[in-house]
């Protein structure tokens, strides 16, 4: 697919360059102005920000995007793309320009200064960020801010930073919100159309000093089929008889299946098929202390309560009858899960826009029952469960964080100083139980324990001096203490306490830039990308795969560099960037199938050196060749790859490496190609209707690049998916939209089977 594509994307990108190119030669030359962001009652102060910024607003979203779940919203910005496997999925991680789906701390996402992103961990479980704490119909704007280039961020912005900006009533609003969604879903034996129904209400005043928000949204989702449940791989010579790899007296199945590796293996059945049901609650008040001072305080509430069916391929030779044929993949693709998370924010905040500003916050975000249960084993001879198993505890695990901040401007905005200072705190609580009734969750015992703390300190400083007409120079730096501590594990009967890590840092930050016909930045950044808890500590066995921390792992160290050219169009607006960023000890998962081990096993390594450079150009503009219609496009090329890698040990077969090196491969997660394209056109100031078009190049999730394979579970795909969106306006209080996501149907994998073509249908009713 990939090959086929590449002309697409290539003529994709001319296209927008001569459309831009004929603008430009058309219109009034126009220069692009420095990004004003103005967000009512948002606890985030804004500085000038040396880093590249793409937006997108609420009535952007609400006309372009079948929006469901709030990650949605972001999905035709340039170089970004959300994991989102399923509605309601609590896992969908965000990739950014150079880092992949497998790299949640790589970046980072904020709602009004509240942190989402799960520091806890660097992976597509328990890392992804908290989407859930923000329901779609809160959203004001959202911006993306690419690359470390900033002191006021951590290391973790190596990938981009998203800043979700909710709004604030100034009157008296409400409105109810129904989306419907239908997805016609079928792979292998299972045939389904799965049903989504979210309710979103909003209420909101605002009296004399005091404004007010309160939201209610609830979810009810159905997936499809998230895992498959496999035989173990054989090699293509030792399945030339299919019927080997069948479990012993059962028919059925789909036998003649590959993995990401080209192996044979058998199909058994389907996992993973999620009923979810899942509400937020969140209250949002501020109060004007002054003309000029505001205290806010935001509370979420998120419970999650999901159970996972399975559904068998297999029947019994005998008799016909359906069974599990001992398979104990059916056992771990079924169970309950049970979450409820809270969200608490402080925030005061000056707003005089004279010499000096200033802004403290405190956010806590706390998994308070965050429990998954699931049985030990099948039985056999039919489709029934043992009634021991066990259960997954996060309850417990959290994050904290604190910030101070000002701003502090000469006379003629000549220099804007802004500092600050930071603390966040991670904490890991993960025990997983024996049980004798696995759906009750009576406890005989610890089968496995992971815990541990990672507290980072910070102080940093930035300063942007206008030194001389159209021209500004960035500086900055960012000092960081890093500590991890009270590690511990427990498995086979063993415990061990790790011991305590601590390290600190500098990390300096410059941009230049020159106002003229085109605004031409030159950025660079150092930054530290410190291991989380999870990756020093985490321990996890569940089902067929086993987790193993590394508590000696080093931290990522940073260097990011971009050249970006830029210029406003007719109402519109053209960019390119050139980038690259190098990686030293950059921390890589990887999960192999390890001699003389039963089931696969995850671990992290330290990779000596990874590069990732590449261009992404960025188009936007109203009234393409008739006023009703709007352009929004991107392309991204990424060349990755593994400079060296001292500590590589490659998996044998045979007793014979398959690999002896991994330099010049490509780093896992990172397709070459990446575009989008957003055509909107406007029948009316009622009527609007939008196609949008999404592409990304093959990736590898193997640091050897070993796994070719195409189109099967595991393997990480080339796509292209085309959506379809129609709203209308009836009048100021009532608007619908009818849309298809996935519209040709195209059926790929990212791992795991992504969403075929559904239907969307949204209503909306708002007073105000």
């Amino acid at each position: 697919m990939e090959t086929k594509l590449k002309p697409l994307v290539v003529a994709l990108a001319l296209a927008l360059c001569s459309n831009a190119h004929q603008a430009i030669a058309s219109t009034e030359d126009q220069l692009l102005q420095p990004i004003q962001i103005k967000a009512t009652a948002s606890s985030q102060l804004r500085a000038e920000l040396p880093q590249t910024i793409e937006s997108t607003t609420a009535q952007r979203i609400m006309e372009t995007v079948n929006v469901v779940d709030t990650e949605d919203a972001v999905k035709y910005l340039p170089s970004l793309f959300i994991r989102k496997r399923n509605y309601g999925d609590t896992q969908p991680v965000m990739a950014t320009r150079t880092w992949g789906v497998g790299s949640s701390a790589r970046s980072l996402v904020y709602a009004d200064g509240v942190l989402l992103t799960a520091l806890v961990a660097n992976n597509n479980t328990i890392g992804a960020p908290r989407w859930g704490m923000v329901a779609p119909e809160e959203i004001e704007r959202i911006d993306v801010m690419y690359g470390p280039f900033s002191a006021a961020y951590s290391g973790n912005a190596m990938g981009a930073v998203m800043e979700i900006i909710t709004r604030m009533p100034q009157k008296f609003e409400a409105s109810v919100t129904q989306t419907l969604a239908d997805q016609a879903y079928s792979q292998y034996a299972v045939s389904k159309n799965l049903l989504t129904s979210q309710t979103n209400a909003l209420l909101g005043n605002k009296q004399a000093d005091f404004s007010y928000w309160l939201s209610i949204n609830r979810q009810d989702s159905h997936s499809q089929p998230l895992t498959w449940v496999t035989a173990t791989a054989l090699t293509t010579a030792a399945a030339t008889t299919t019927a080997s790899v069948l479990p012993v007296g059962t028919v059925g199945g789909f036998a003649d299946a590959q993995n990401k590796y080209g192996q044979y293996l058998g199909v058994w059945g389907a996992a993973g098929m999620l009923h979810t049901v899942m509400e937020n609650y969140k209250l949002k008040a501020a109060y004007d202390l002054s003309p000029t001072l505001s205290a806010n305080y935001t509370y979420g509430y998120w419970t999650n309560n999901a159970h996972s069916e399975v559904q068998s391929f297999l029947a019994t030779t005998a008799t016909g009858a359906a069974t599990f044929g001992s398979v104990a993949g059916f056992a771990s693709g079924y169970y309950d899960l049970e979450e409820q998370h809270s969200m608490h924010n402080v925030a005061i905040k000056s707003n005089t826009q004279a010499h000096f500003d200033w802004e403290a916050t405190a956010s806590l975000y706390n998994m308070d029952r965050d429990q998954q249960k699931f049985p030990g084993s099948v039985l056999a001879g039919g489709t029934s469960f043992s009634t021991a198993g066990r259960v997954a505890v996060l309850d417990g695990t959290g994050w904290n964080t604190m910030d101070i901040k000002g701003i502090w401007r000469t006379d003629g905005r000549v220099h804007e100083f802004s500092f600050g200072g930071h603390r966040n705190e991670e904490q890991l609580s993960n025990v997983t139980y024996n049980n004798t009734d696995w759906t009750q969750g009576a406890q005989t015992g610890i089968y496995t324990a992971a815990k541990g703390k990672t507290i980072t300190e910070a102080l940093w400083l930035q300063d942007a001096w206008k030194f001389a007409p159209g021209l500004k120079v960035i500086l900055g730096g960012r000092y960081e203490q890093w500590d991890a501590k009270d590690g511990y594990n427990y498995s086979g009967n063993t415990g061990l306490t790790q011991a305590a890590r601590n390290a600190s840092n500098f990390s300096p930050k410059a941009q230049l830039s020159w106002d003229a016909d085109w605004l031409v930045t030159a950025s660079m950044g150092k930054a530290t990308r410190y291991p989380t808890v999870s990756e020093l500590y985490q321990l996890v066995a569940v089902g067929a795969t086993t987790t193993n921390p590394n508590p000696n792992l080093l931290p990522e160290r940073v260097m990011s560099e971009e050249v970006a050219f830029e210029r406003g169009l007719d109402g519109g607006r053209l960019r390119i960037s050139l980038f690259q960023e190098d990686v030293k000890d950059a921390l890589i998962s990887q999960t192999n199938n390890v001699i003389g081990v039963a089931t696969p096993v995850t671990f992290i390594t330290n990779v000596d050196q990874v590069r990732n450079r590449g261009v992404e150009l960025a188009y936007q503009r109203n009234h393409v060749l008739t006023q009703q219609l709007e352009l929004q496009g991107s392309v991204t090329y990424v060349d990755s790859c593994i400079l060296a890698d001292t500590g590589w040990s490659s998996p044998k077969l045979g007793g014979v490496p398959v690999v002896t090196s991994v330099m010049g491969k490509h780093a896992p997660n990172v397709p070459q190609w990446r575009a989008t394209l957003l055509a909107t056109g406007h029948s009316s100031d009622q009527l609007s209707t939008t196609l949008g078009m999404r592409y990304s190049g093959k990736q590898y999730s193997t640091l050897d690049n070993t796994d070719n394979t195409a189109n099967v579970y595991g393997a990480f795909d080339a796509f292209f998916v085309a959506d379809i969106r129609t709203q209308y306006k009836f009048d100021k209080n009532w608007v619908a939209a009818l849309g298809v996501d996935n519209v040709l149907n195209r059926k790929y994998w990212l791992f795991h089977p992504f969403p075929q073509r559904t239907v969307v249908g949204t209503l909306k009713y708002a007073f105000n």
